[in-house]
């Protein structure tokens, strides 16, 4: 419990009592949110057991599904969380058992706000992946998806959305009207890999960051700033006369920076899909004779499997894969010893309390005093 969050319950008028949905995949970090929230309300005095409402989205046979709230939400201030990217969600059709598509969890969504009824004094998601985010920009004839559906919740009366990580913050220019906070989780995985990295050392002369490619420049520039220490970056060369699976593939990956020989490389991405191109790097920095290789994503889905990254970590060219809990993580994928879990559930319950008591988020938004106050109790400031 930190001063903070006892005087935002004790001193600060809340918009209205707290209530959380967690959607159909997220019973875990909603349960460990709403820990954090019960404990603060209680050293604050409120004999509260839980601020989580049961909710569910049933199927018929046929497909079809509806949105069911079965308690009370009438002058609540509704925190909705999903999870887009979970596929272990299974519902049955026709007999067979199908896995659950970021389609299918967005009409859920809107389906629990329908079930609402407009009864709650505010509604905010917290959707960590946002839907449709990868299809941020139209380039041709294409669609916009996230852009689409930040206007339809709006329009169905949705007041904030808190989301990680965007993989482009700008598409909030959709809907310049409605509250949204685009997070990034960089102290809390400082935090881990301080926690868990042995012996690593995170100052100018043994430490470097390195962008994945151009995409990622201002994450990264983000923790090179923060920590002191020199920054290189890949760009991809692409061949623009073909196109593979929508888009244009990649011919080589350059390097541009400072010498990276005998230092440890952190490499920070939004999302790790197929990996390739993180392995892609990782074989390259090596040849370079970089030291241990750290890799993070936000979201470390591995849609192609693990395989190839138990290979590059037994070969000793990734050291550790660092992935936060804010999506689905396989069993498979948090039994491997080289992967590493960043925690974001107290991050989330902090930005609730904020958002409920109508307090700026702009320090949880920068985290740079945090940081500072870690890099010094590690004795590396």
């Amino acid at each position: 419990m930190t001063a903070s969050s006892e005087n935002l319950f004790s001193t600060e008028s809340s918009a209205a009592p707290i209530g959380i949905i967690a959607m159909k995949g997220t019973e875990e970090i909603s349960a460990k949110i709403d820990n954090y929230l019960v404990n603060w309300a209680k050293v604050a005095g409120y004999d509260i057991d839980t601020f989580l409402i049961e909710s569910e989205c049933p199927r018929f046979a046929s497909g079809d599904g509806k949105g069911l709230i079965k308690s009370t939400v009438r002058g609540k201030d509704l925190f909705i969380v999903i999870d887009v990217g979970n596929y272990n969600c299974k519902y049955t059709y026709f007999g067979n058992e199908n896995s659950m598509s970021p389609d299918d969890h967005y009409q859920d969504l809107k389906r629990i706000i329908q079930a609402v009824g407009g009864k709650a004094r505010r509604i905010n998601v917290i959707m960590p992946i946002l839907y449709g985010g990868r299809q941020h920009r139209r380039t041709y004839r294409e669609s916009l998806d996230c852009a689409c559906a930040l206007q339809e919740l709006e329009a169905m009366g949705v007041s904030n959305i808190v989301t990680f990580d965007a993989h482009d913050p700008r598409v909030q220019n959709a809907v310049p009207l409605m509250g949204f906070d685009n997070v990034m989780p960089t102290y809390q995985v400082l935090k881990t890999i301080l926690k868990e990295i042995k012996d690593i050392d995170l100052t100018k002369e043994k430490f470097m960051v390195v962008s994945p490619d151009e995409g990622a420049l201002n994450r990264n520039m983000y923790y090179a700033s923060v920590l002191g220490v020199e920054m290189g970056m890949f760009y991809k060369r692409r061949d623009y006369s073909t196109i593979v699976n929508g888009r244009n593939p990649i011919v080589a990956h350059e390097y541009l920076g400072n010498p990276v020989e005998g230092k440890d490389i952190f490499v920070a991405d939004d999302i790790i899909s197929s990996g390739e191109s993180m392995l892609d790097l990782a074989y390259a920095l090596k040849e370079k004779k970089a030291g241990r290789i750290l890799t993070y994503a936000t979201y470390a889905i591995f849609t192609n499997g693990l395989e190839k990254f138990d290979k590059a970590y037994e070969d000793g060219v990734i050291s550790g894969v660092l992935g936060t809990n804010l999506t689905y993580r396989s069993p498979e994928l948090l039994s491997r010893p080289w992967f590493h879990e960043v925690d974001v559930s107290k991050y989330i319950a902090y930005f609730i309390e904020a958002i409920n008591h109508e307090v700026s988020v702009s320090k949880i938004l920068d985290p740079h005093a945090k940081i500072d106050a870690l890099l010094k109790k590690y004795g590396m400031k």
